[in-house]
């Protein structure tokens, strides 16, 4: 590039020349004041047949300037004066990057991998590994490209598409080609540059798929964002195998896709003990601390590197640590590196109405929410969740436990809940679920109520209606609980209340009667006698299905008491159930139901 732009300029000059010196040569001549010496005497005796010579020099040199540049095409172009494609767009790598020191099992996913690679197929492979955020979906893809590389000898690329990389944005595939292309040895001035950016984009896309089609590569495309981002950079020939990895299910036909999830236990605390660098470690106490990282790789990563970098420490000191601090985050961090800005980097890619919505799904205080309960949670309708629900699970925010059934991996919730949406709207949200809690529960008590005919546009059986109880029967105690953290005694008393004739019959008993306990305590604390009375009357029931017939006649005889006061008539029919077993309890006997 450098002796054609040297031959050009060398050209020009002599141009420039050539017209001064004939116009020189024609006033001297025309003028006729001094005789030159030499050959030019011959210009000057003959001036006009010299003007005429170097007209058509003029004309040759302008004929042969533009075919010493790059020939153009109809909207492509390469020209000197335009800036060459920028790399530093795509960090791209001839070899892998090194290998992960501490890389740990993942022996099944591996060998699925291995297995693409070992059979010959008429089109090229693409396997997409999508995970969540710090599950090792890059460290796994590097493992498995350097256990691959002797199958794949005219080259190994790793390109890093940006899809989550703080500070940058997702590599545009114009940019992703440019970079790989350049990896693979194409002069700057060769790639192909247009003002049109889908004509740049196909031709460079078609120069890649030249350039690799009799060639065995392996391409690990790190960190997409979406599937549109490595569509162009697919070779079009066999032979080569494709890896991208994604924190979002990428939608990519005819690849498959190998879902990352979290360690085991046992190689989680294998990964811990091997990074930490310690020789004598508690077993038991590695056990405990990777489960408070809910078996996250990064997380175990990172509380390793701590231990390792503060001798002094010990494993209990770094559990007690996390167990201690309000969020478990916080402490889950080395140097630059921490899993709280690796979920920020999910997050902060979603709209701003998911934003709002996976905050307060984050304040579900059960395991596994529907979207009929993540709709009361957040205010929205059940399309919006469900569609909302949907989209956490395809950015990887979210697990599906079972069909319509979504859960948070701790530290994600951890996380959620770290971002600031509580207080009055926190309150407001677990309000709204508990509602949505008692007006279900009401619906499925028509059927659960013996004699009970009546139908409801929620449930069309007995069936249905138990079914959903035996779902949520967890969910609804977990927000029993929050219900009494957040001194929401009205809700407790309610939600106790609804349960009672489904936990009478389903169980378990002890956990029925933990409930009416803390009922009783909640209504004590509203001053709410009647609803007292009922919790005192349910609590006396299930202790005496649990054979506990003292603490039942004695828990009776109290709630028949606070009925006799207020006067209640309904309250009061319960003293023949407490009278046809009072006998039975005093000389200890087994007491016959009543009901």
């Amino acid at each position: 590039m450098k002796l054609r732009r040297v031959t050009v300029a060398g050209l020009v000059a002599a141009g420039v020349a050539a017209v001064t010196l004939m116009i020189g040569l024609v006033t001297n001549a025309a003028s006729n004041q001094q005789r030159w010496p030499g050959w030019l005497s011959l210009v000057q005796r003959y001036p006009w047949q010299s003007f005429l010579l170097l007209a058509v020099v003029a004309v040759v040199l302008a004929a042969l300037l533009p075919g010493l540049t790059d020939p153009g095409q109809v909207g492509m172009r390469i020209a000197d004066d335009e800036p060459t494609p920028s790399v530093g767009a795509a960090a791209v790598l001839r070899t892998l990057p090194r290998d992960v020191a501490g890389f740990t099992n993942r022996r099944d996913e591996i060998e699925q991998i291995l297995n693409d690679a070992s059979h010959d197929q008429l089109i090229v492979p693409v396997r997409t590994i999508d995970g969540m955020a710090g599950v090792g979906k890059t460290a796994f893809a590097i493992h498995v490209g350097h256990l691959l590389a002797p199958k794949f000898p005219d080259g190994q690329l790793f390109l890093n598409l940006n899809g989550h990389t703080p500070g940058r944005g997702p590599v545009g595939p114009a940019e992703a080609l440019a970079s790989l292309l350049l990896a693979d040895g194409v002069a700057p001035q060769k790639i192909p540059n247009s003002d049109d950016q889908w004509a740049m984009t196909e031709a460079r896309a078609a120069m890649w798929r030249t350039r690799v089609a009799d060639r065995r590569m392996l391409l690990i495309l790190d960190n997409a964002a979406t599937y549109a981002q490595v569509e162009q950079l697919l070779p079009g020939a066999a032979g080569s195998l494709v890896l991208v990895t994604s924190r979002r299910r990428l939608a990519a036909p005819d690849a498959t896709s190998l879902q990352m999830s979290a360690l085991s236990a046992t190689d989680a605390a294998a990964l811990f003990m091997r990074l930490a660098g310690r020789s004598r470690l508690s077993k038991e106490s590695v056990g405990e601390l990777v489960a408070v990282c809910g078996y996250l790789p990064l997380a175990v990563a990172l509380l390793a590197a701590r231990l390792r970098h503060h001798p002094s420490w010990t494993v209990e000191n770094l559990k007690d640590r996390l167990l201690s601090t309000q969020h478990r985050l916080v402490e889950m961090q080395a140097g630059e590196r921490a899993v709280a800005a690796a979920f920020d980097l999910s997050y902060q890619d979603l709209p701003v109405e998911r934003q709002r919505f996976f905050r307060r799904l984050s304040r579900f205080p059960g395991l596994d929410v529907d979207e009929e309960a993540a709709a009361a949670l957040a205010s929205v309708s059940w399309a919006v969740a469900r569609a909302e629900l949907e989209a956490l699970y395809g950015d990887h925010l979210l697990d599906e436990t079972e069909h319509g059934r979504y859960r948070f991996h701790d530290l994600v919730r951890d996380y959620g809940r770290s971002l600031g949406e509580d207080g009055q709207d926190g309150t407001m949200s677990i309000k709204n679920l508990a509602g949505h809690y008692l007006e279900t529960i009401g619906a499925a008590n028509t059927y659960i109520s013996r004699g009970s005919t009546t139908t409801t546009a929620r449930f069309d059986s007995l069936a249905t209606a138990s079914a959903w109880l035996d779902a949520e029967r967890a969910n609804v105690l977990a927000c029993v609980e929050e219900c009494v953290r957040r001194e929401q005694h009205a809700l407790v008393v309610g939600l106790a209340a609804a349960m009672a004739p489904y936990l009478r019959q389903a169980g378990p008993w002890d956990q029925a009667a933990e409930l009416h306990r803390t009922a009783v305590v909640a209504a004590r604390r509203t001053g709410d006698r009647k609803a007292e009375a009922d919790a005192l009357a349910n609590l006396g029931m299930v202790s005496r299905l649990m054979a506990r017939y003292r603490a039942a006649v004695e828990t009776l005889n109290e709630s028949l008491a606070i009925y006799l006061a207020l006067g209640d008539l309904d309250g009061q029919a319960l003293g023949p159930v407490w009278s046809c077993d009072h006998g039975g309890v005093e000389a200890g006997r087994s007491a016959a139901p009543c009901w």
